[in-house]
């Protein structure tokens, strides 16, 4: 602790001490525990309390109020365990007689502010705060503690019950890892004290009549397997396991979710996943009992398991796939096509149950593919999935949802009733089908598919989202498309959905929602990044209307549209200007025109989005070598970054400092550097500069100009861009150092501008009227100047200053404290106004 917060510190306790005072703010009373914390986290001596005895003065006075403020008194138990880590000061506070007056029972335990809940909280976070030694954890099982934190795990606020099974858990852990005095024996196992008392709370809540204290016991339990793997847990749970076994067919507990999620964070525990206690046993008893909605995440957490006896990993995908086997049974009566499963793990009944309902159809069907699309994006699957029929399942669904197929079955009429324009199950479900694009082995039914999709395409009946998710999958499935033609020499079947895609794109592009505008617009971008080198795409592409579409959008009236519009547009270029072999290109497409348009964008949107997107495209068309010679570069970054530089979006210059530092690399890869030593003698830098073509191209850029004045930019990011670009340039220009450190800077005619660039750029944001134009002796179109600014300015300075926290003094513990008394002080000063 500083002398100046010594100094502080007792005006703050007496502060917060006083019951005139209405609470300091709850964030002050954070970031001051924080500061404690920090400051006790490595040093275990009572120094901290010994040279401030105003902690504990603050201490005896909250607890002399008969009615402490709550806050401050959650306050006050939560920096007592704080001081309470470590042993020494812990048995200094002892003395004082303070922590058994705080969290014993004739504290605020046996107060009316016990009610309140962050009172109960503080009480649960002071005493997980001190729980670090043995003293601690002794003075809390003998003085009756144990007893609260068991009841409090039943608490009202469910922050407070679940920071007391947390509590617990670490308790257990601490005590079992701290006190055992014998080698492991997993048949001779002598539990200490404190943790006999947590074991047998745990074993008698779960043999409890009262279904909350089982919840209780199996949360604590599950939260202990999966933050603990030593060999003792494996002891504690052979004397349970029956027990819980028992409740996977206990109707009247109603914990199978908590069972499910127990047995999964067991069977990820190294402890358990090689051992002999039963717990696969007992995994494949809970597929086989609980209900598909209730061991879904089991199932699936199972299969992403590394270590798993194979016979249950096929078990659990089978209760994965049976809603979707159902569903293919329910859609023909009898089943045309290969089911999924050839055999249920449960009841078949059951899954048929759940989906006739209305109730429980959409949700075991949106969680069924939710755990499908995260088993589709793993790189390696330990099961064979049968792709085809899930395709075939997932093609169903969809149909069911728009109304477009008419089962023949009972069950298949109930589920598509329930499902006819269910969003929720058509986005789960279009989420499933492009990921199942990457898989291989459904390429038979991809005429089919594409049926589908371009029905949910062409629909009125499609909602904005589906829409979108749509789009998503139709994408992934063409790009699937492609590969499959390249391989089997398909084109007429290519040819002929891409000329269907492109006809109902061109609707939805003038349809008037513009989110169905924005996401066909999206879908294209995507085609183009993706299709752009297939002559087959490109020819349905130009054929159609949709380019001259889509360049009408630039003006669309709203700005999400004419961000992705420029988007697109720009993407098209790389078909329409940047591809002169393309022979089905015609007149109609005119570069200099598109670009007109989009520096009018630029310079003109009144929204910050397109504008965005217009300095993105540039720089991606830059980095592509899409701008043409040199010279045209030149040029069209100079225009470029005069009219960014003065943009009130800051996203907008970023990007423009992103286009001159692609500019800048391009441009010195192209033209390379003059070799150059140290430069001591500032005239051999002069000598040099008229050689160097790079500098030349940069200062006739106006990039100097722009970067320097993005240093005192009032958005930071763009002061750490411009900086790390300047860094770079000075790297390429003075590859061996700079004469930063040289005499001679003054002697040169440039010397006296530089320092007055230099004092200005110390100012940063606060610098007013940043000169560009030659004022106050800096030319920053001069190769020589901007040579010499390079070499001379200290960059290390400004980039230390531009990345330090803007709240580096605003956050320090003594702003902090000074904070808390100006508050004190301002209500002070209201009281005596009043008067």
């Amino acid at each position: 602790m500083t002398r100046e917060c010594a100094l502080l510190l007792p005006g703050v306790c007496a502060a917060l001490a006083d019951p005139r005072q209405p609470g300091s703010d709850d964030t002050c009373l954070e970031r001051l525990l924080d500061w404690f914390r920090s400051m006790t986290e490595f040093d275990p001596s009572v120094s901290l309390v010994q040279d401030n005895p105003c902690l504990t003065e603050f201490i005896t006075s909250i607890l002399a109020l008969p009615e402490p403020n709550p806050s401050i008194l959650s306050f006050t138990l939560r920096l007592a365990g704080i001081l309470a880590s470590s042993e020494n000061r812990f048995q200094h506070l002892q003395q004082e007689k303070l922590l058994v007056r705080l969290f014993g029972t004739d504290g605020p335990l046996s107060s009316t502010v016990w009610e309140d809940a962050s009172v109960r909280s503080g009480w649960v976070e002071g005493v997980h705060s001190m729980m670090h030694h043995q003293p601690a954890l002794h003075f809390l099982c003998n003085g009756g503690g144990i007893d609260v934190i068991f009841a409090l795990q039943g608490d009202p606020s469910l922050f407070v019950a679940s920071s007391a099974s947390r509590l617990l858990v670490h308790m257990l852990i601490f005590s079992v890892e701290s006190e055992t005095t014998k080698p492991f024996s997993a048949k001779d196992f002598d539990w200490p004290v404190c943790a006999q008392m947590i074991i047998k709370h745990i074993e008698d809540s779960l043999q409890s009549s009262s279904a909350s204290h089982v919840k209780q016991s199996l949360k604590l339990l599950t939260s202990l397997f999966s933050s603990c793997h030593s060999r003792w847990t494996e002891v504690l749970w052979l004397g349970i396991a029956k027990q819980i076994e028992s409740f996977l067919t206990d109707e009247t507990v109603q914990a199978q979710r908590m069972l499910a999620n127990l047995l999964l964070n067991m069977a990820w525990s190294p402890v358990f996943c090689d051992s002999e206690g039963g717990l696969w046993a007992l995994v494949t008893s809970a597929l086989e009992h609980l209900t598909p909605v209730q061991v879904g995440p089991l199932a699936v957490g199972i299969l992403r398991l590394y270590k798993c006896p194979q016979d249950v990993r096929i078990q659990a995908l089978t209760v994965l796939l049976q809603p979707m086997d159902c569903i293919l049974r329910a859609a023909s009566q009898p089943l045309e096509y290969a089911g999924l499963l050839d055999e249920s793990v449960s009841d078949p009944a059951t899954v048929e149950s759940l989906l006739s309902s209305k109730s429980s159809c959409a949700s075991l069907l949106c969680q069924t593919l939710a755990h499908l699309e995260e088993l589709l994006s793993l790189v390696y699957l330990r099961v064979d999935l049968p792709y085809t029929s899930l395709l075939r399942s997932l093609m169903t669904i969809l149909q069911f949802c728009n109304g477009f197929l008419s089962p023949a079955s009972p069950l298949g009429s109930t589920i598509s009733r329930i499902l006819i324009n269910c969003f929720r199950v058509q986005r789960s479900a279009l989420d499933v089908l492009a990921a199942l694009s990457e898989r291989k082995g459904c390429d038979a039914l991809i005429g089919s598919l594409f049926d589908v999709l371009l029905a949910y395409l062409e629909s009125p009946n499609t909602t904005p989202t589906v829409l979108k998710k749509t789009f998503q999958a139709t994408s992934k499935w063409l790009v699937r498309l492609h590969e499959l033609s390249c391989s089997t020499s398909q084109w007429q079947q290519t040819e002929k959905i891409l000329a269907d895609v492109f006809l109902v794109l061109q609707k939805r592009l003038c349809s008037p929602c513009w989110e169905v505008r924005d996401s066909s617009l999206e879908f294209l971008t995507v085609l183009i990044k993706c299709l752009r080198d297939q002559d087959e795409f490109r020819q349905s592409l130009l054929s159609s209307e949709v380019p001259s579409l889509t360049e009408n959008l630039l003006e669309d009236p709203e700005s999400y549209v004419r961000a992705s519009a420029v988007t697109a547009v720009g993407h098209l270029a790389f078909i329409t200007f940047f591809a002169p072999e393309l022979p089905v290109i015609g007149n109609q497409y005119n570069k200099e025109n598109t670009v007109a348009k989009l520096q009018e964008i630029l310079s003109k949107d009144p929204e910050g989005f397109p504008r965005r997107a217009v300095i993105s495209m540039f720089t991606k068309w830059l980095r592509q070598g899409c701008t043409g010679r040199m010279e045209d570069t030149e040029q069209f970054v100079s225009r470029v970054i005069q009219t960014v530089e003065h943009d009130l979006d800051w996203e907008v210059r970023l990007g423009g400092l992103e286009l001159v530092e692609v500019f800048c690399s391009q441009t010195i890869c192209q033209l390379g550097l003059p070799r150059c030593s140290s430069v001591p003698v500032l005239s051999a830098v002069a000598s040099s500069i008229h050689q160097n073509r790079s500098l030349q191209i940069f200062c006739r850029a106006k990039l100097f100009s722009f970067l320097f004045r993005s240093l005192c930019d009032c958005d930071k990011p763009v002061g750490q861009r411009a900086c790390d670009i300047l860094f770079a340039l000075r790297g390429n220009f003075y590859p061996t150092g700079t004469p930063r450190d040289s005499q001679e800077t003054g002697e040169l005619p440039a010397g006296h501008g530089i320092a007055w660039l230099q004092r200005t750029l110390r100012q940063g944001s606060l610098a007013q009227n940043f000169p560009t134009g030659g004022g106050n002796g800096v030319d920053f179109e001069d190769p020589e100047s901007m040579m010499l600014a390079l070499g001379t300015i200290d960059l290390e300075e400004l980039h230390d200053e531009l990345n330090r926290s803007s709240d580096h003094v605003e956050k320090s513990p003594q702003s902090l404290l000074q904070d808390i008394l100006a508050t004190v002080g301002t209500i002070e000063e209201n009281e005596a106004d009043c008067y």
